[in-house]
């Protein structure tokens, strides 16, 4: 996997700063060609003649030392770059970053480079854990920076918990696996549906829902991060555009939500549907802003059109089509009803009622339901790593699928 490759690894003020030898070994021995920048705080811990000695070059630790010949070298290791990965990545660091500081050669290269980005954050349970610490992380990874989690156990503090940086060949593991997933979809074109609908009432007001739009943000990315062409048709959403998306729309009400996916589905491979489309609309919208003059106001109701009902009766046999469940009682059956009513591939089912599931969360808890009967619970996780395991299950399916189209064509 890493034959080759060229890996720019961050190494930042942590104590954890000791494994980032062995990571930066074990990636040479994968093949990669390794080039280590290392922070001034992380020289306090250990020192850039031991990564010299294991990648055979020589450390960038400074903006300012003389170089033989004209090179930029920040732009010449941004651009050199396939992958850059921040091993251990320190509440200072992800703090710098996610605010856009270039004050050090790591942080001003990591603003010059198109490569992704990997960090591994390492530090007490309680600088991870901390609001400040977790919007910071969000940000990078809304910008389409890959967060390998921490591991748990006794820290150098003296404390234990969250916050160590997994064993060297765990990211490493990390690593290989990433560079595996950027072509599994290539050529693919992936339509994702995020974010909740919107339905006036009046120029003011309007019936909608709590979705924020993380789950289907997170399965474009992941998407456009194995290669597929990916359209992201978005409801309204405070989110930025995911990184490597083809084509973002945003639209308000259902309607243009159908009308902006019925454009695109016919050249669509695989569509999920991970919008939580409103029900209902106004009957009769109101011109005017309605004025507060009854104690009662009453709303004629019309339903909404069935968006994935009606991809399921257009979808060919070489499509692959999945539908989100959000449930608040007998999750599985809805589910299982769902899944066939409406002839999908696989359904994501949630209970909306469970701490840490559901709308306006970083994580989540599913199950996956087959066509085949198959039912697999997860624990919570991060969205992130959901859309992953989703996109796993769908290239399981789309390989089935060709398997049994290369035994209709030559039987």
């Amino acid at each position: 996997m890493l034959e080759n490759k060229k890996i720019v690894l961050g190494v930042t003020g942590g104590i954890a700063a000791y494994k980032s030898v062995e990571i930066a070994s074990r990636l040479k021995k994968a093949g990669a060609e390794v080039h280590v920048v290392m922070t001034r705080g992380a020289e306090n811990f250990i020192t850039p003649l031991t990564f010299r000695e294991i990648t055979g070059h020589s450390v960038t630790d400074t903006m300012w030392a003389d170089v033989p010949e004209y090179n930029v070298e920040h732009i010449a290791l941004a651009k050199m770059a396939d992958l850059v990965l921040i091993a251990p990545a320190t509440a200072n660091f992800i703090a710098k970053a996610a605010c856009g500081m270039a004050d050090d050669m790591l942080t001003t290269m990591l603003l010059a480079t198109d490569a992704p980005v990997v960090m591994a954050p390492a530090m007490n349970t309680a600088m991870y854990e901390n609001p400040v610490t977790q919007e910071n992380i969000r940000k990078l990874v809304s910008r389409g920076w890959i967060e390998i989690r921490p591991a748990s156990g006794n820290l150098a503090c003296g404390s234990s918990g969250v916050g160590r940086l997994p064993e060297p060949n765990q990211i490493v593991d990390e690593v290989q696996e990433l560079f595996k997933e950027r072509t599994s979809l290539s050529g693919r074109h992936v339509l994702v549906t995020a974010a909740g609908t919107i339905e006036p009432i009046d120029p003011v007001r309007y019936i909608g829902n709590r979705s924020s739009g993380k789950m289907g943000y997170a399965v474009a990315l992941e998407a456009a991060r194995r290669g597929a062409i990916v359209s992201l048709i978005s409801g309204p959403s405070a989110l930025p555009d995911p990184i490597g998306v083809s084509e973002v729309v945003r639209i308000e009400s259902a309607k243009e939500m159908r009308d902006a996916v019925m454009d695109r589905f016919d050249s669509a491979d695989i569509v999920i549907k991970a919008a939580a489309v409103a029900d209902y609309h106004a009957k009769n919208v109101s011109e005017h802003k309605i004025k507060k003059d009854d104690d009662t106001l009453t709303l004629v109701l019309e339903k909404n059109p069935d968006i994935l009902m009606e991809l399921g009766k257009k979808k060919r046999n070489d499509q692959i089509l999945v539908g989100f469940a959000a449930e608040t009682r007998n999750l599985l059956e809805y589910a299982r009803h769902k899944l066939e009513k409406k002839n999908l591939d696989l359904i994501v089912a949630n209970d909306v009622t469970r701490r840490g599931a559901g709308f306006n969360t970083d994580t989540n808890i599913v199950r996956f339901l087959g066509r085949d009967g198959s039912v697999e619970e997860l624990p919570m996780m991060l969205k992130s790593k959901l859309a992953g395991l989703l996109l796993d299950r769908v290239e399981e399916i789309l390989e089935k699928k060709n398997h049994a189209d290369y035994k209709k064509v030559h039987i």
